[in-house]
């Protein structure tokens, strides 16, 4: 079996989507098939193409996966014509890279968002011949709208929502991150064939036992409860709300918290911190994802946060921080915290809940035997029901009974 995945975000960047991509693309190399990924030149978080990726096309193998990479014009402004700007650049040049370089595969799989993409999706597996997979991380236009990024109504939510209906109705199966994802999906188009294809973790490599003294020295562990919250530093995570929480603490509370990573809410966030002096809260730079799995465990709390209620969002630092065997603090709503409170894996503090929020982290940096249970109550879970293995097998044996099955038919075991 040949399989493409097109997307805009894949190692040696770190994140969600590049950690859940690179680990499908692997398994399917594991089960004997062959895998491109047709994707951009790395740049994410910072919005600077990575030293010695440069030109309008590179080739290149990683973990037994042929990876093509072509142009992008990339930017970490937030706003939105420079954010589509650079979205369409990827766009036009993968299009016209796939168009040339990239062999005809059996299926097409692409992450979105970006949503454009889909237009580069639906233009390929045309011209190729292949079944689309259209794979949703996020609910847009929908979630541009929660996060005030797009405004209800307007043209570019009308062209976005059209484009919506355009991909998965050319798709052959559309995927979804979380079962709210799947469920507003095959609600408002029930022909379309979907698939709950969750994040997941790989709990071989996020473990309890895995800190080394490399890693403490990393998070300065000095005695007290270390909180942290490793990730993006986007409009998405609302990372003001947890700075203001440490401000807020006692000064008795034997809690220090450690922000790690980048984005284009740091400088703001950073700025805040000194301005009112928090001694509390220290910054640190985005570190190799090889080394993610020891600096978690080397933490006392992992902070999960979401600005706002944004449905489908269930982020996969949840899985990672559950699977590490650390009690989670989780400022959300919707399918993450339900996944929280059903596992007993943490507290669930609303968003923008400052109160709630200072009451979980004095209560976690109290009570050791408390972040214990909870801890092991992750664990447990994240072996049980979100090893990412199975997951990917799910979708690879759906792929491979489909194979020589008919384009529009789709076997029904695990849909929905």
């Amino acid at each position: 079996m040949k399989l493409a995945i097109l997307t805009q975000y894949y190692p040696p960047e770190v994140g969600a989507p590049q950690s859940r991509l690179s680990a499908l693309a692997r398994a399917f190399v594991r089960r004997g098939h062959q895998v491109t990924v047709l994707t951009a030149m790395p740049n994410y978080p910072t919005g600077r193409i990575h030293q010695g990726y440069r030109g309008f096309f590179r080739q290149e193998v990683r973990d037994g996966v042929r990876v093509q990479r072509t142009f992008i014009w990339p930017t970490q402004k937030t706003d939105v014509p420079r954010r589509l700007a650079s979205y369409g650049s990827f766009l036009l040049s993968a299009a016209v890279a796939g168009a040339v370089r990239l062999d005809a595969p059996d299926y097409l799989l692409v992450e979105s968002p970006p949503l454009f993409l889909g237009l580069t999706a639906v233009l390929l597996s045309r011209l190729k011949r292949a079944r689309l997979i259209f794979n949703v991380s996020d609910l847009w236009p929908e979630s541009a709208v929660r996060l005030g990024l797009v405004r209800r109504g307007s043209a570019v939510h009308r062209l976005s929502a059209s484009l919506e209906r355009f991909c998965y109705r050319n798709a052959w199966l559309v995927t979804g991150q979380s079962v709210e994802i799947v469920s507003d999906i095959a609600a408002r188009f029930p022909d379309c064939k979907t698939l709950h294809l969750s994040n997941g973790v790989d709990t071989q490599v996020f473990g309890p036992n895995n800190a080394t003294p490399a890693a403490w020295e990393v998070l300065g562990k000095n005695g007290r409860c270390i909180a942290l919250y490793a990730g993006l530093h986007g409009l998405a995570q609302g990372l003001e709300l947890l700075v203001d929480a440490a401000a807020s603490l006692p000064s008795s509370a034997n809690l220090e918290m450690v922000l790690l990573g980048d984005g284009p809410t740091k400088r703001p966030v950073v700025d805040r911190v000194r301005a009112r002096q928090i001694p509390r809260v220290r910054f640190l730079g985005a570190r190799p994802h090889a080394e993610m799995p020891a600096i978690l465990a080397a933490a006392d709390v992992l902070l999960v946060p979401l600005l706002r209620y944004i449905p489908g969002a269930v982020p996969s630092k949840l899985y990672e921080a559950m699977a590490t065997g650390r009690p989670v603090v989780l400022i959300g709503e919707g399918e993450a915290a339900r996944i929280v409170r059903e596992h007993d894996a943490g507290i669930v503090v609303a968003p923008g809940d400052l109160p709630g929020l200072v009451q979980a982290l004095s209560l976690l940096s109290s009570d050791p035997d408390l972040r214990g249970r909870l801890g092991g109550n992750g664990r447990a879970a994240a072996v049980r029901f979100f090893e990412r293995s199975r997951v990917a097998t799910t979708l690879i044996e759906l792929l491979e009974r489909s194979l020589h099955q008919p384009p529009g038919l789709v076997p029904i075991l695990g849909l929905r």
